[in-house]
């Protein structure tokens, strides 16, 4: 670490503790050089992956964009803001965990419905009609038949 003093580049650590949060690393400095002392702090950088238009287009993965999503698919239903949150978060970790430095939009868009599905019917199917580009009522019909079934006859059916 360069001294923000005298612009050595070599520092000794003093001391390191871990914030009272638990997220970062505090890290007391010395430069052998001027004898100034100064801290630092550590943190996690976890990196989203880029997401793949089905244009072929890149763009920043957005957490504003996948609330605006759920939000419109919510307009007026009775769902609490923490559901949305943790179904948000939901989202965001399997993202992290995939390890992926792109993915496609389309992948996101599932994960969406399945979270809807779970939190609201009708916002799922208000977001299917969207997401799936529904064209005519049989479309629609098809999206209240499968909200309708038993949950395990739509298990087989993925199997």
């Amino acid at each position: 670490m360069r001294c923000p003093f005298c612009n050595a580049d070599d520092t000794s650590v003093i001391d390191s503790r871990v914030t009272e949060e638990g997220d970062r690393i505090r890290r007391r400095r010395r430069c052998p050089k001027c004898d100034k002392r100064f801290t630092t702090y550590e943190t996690v950088e976890l990196r989203l992956p880029q997401v793949v238009k089905q244009d072929g287009n890149r763009a920043e993965f957005s957490r504003d964009k996948l609330l605006t999503s759920f939000m419109r698919a919510l307009h007026k239903r009775p769902v609490p803001t923490e559901q949305v949150d943790a179904a948000m978060d939901r989202i965001v970790q399997k993202l992290l965990a995939q390890g992926e430095r792109e993915v496609p939009s389309r992948q996101i868009g599932e994960m969406v419905m399945y979270e809807l599905y779970k939190l609201d019917k009708i916002a799922y199917i208000r977001f299917a009609s969207v997401y799936k580009s529904f064209q005519d009522v049989h479309d629609f019909r098809d999206a209240i038949k499968e909200v309708q079934r038993p949950p395990r006859k739509r298990e087989e059916k993925k199997n």
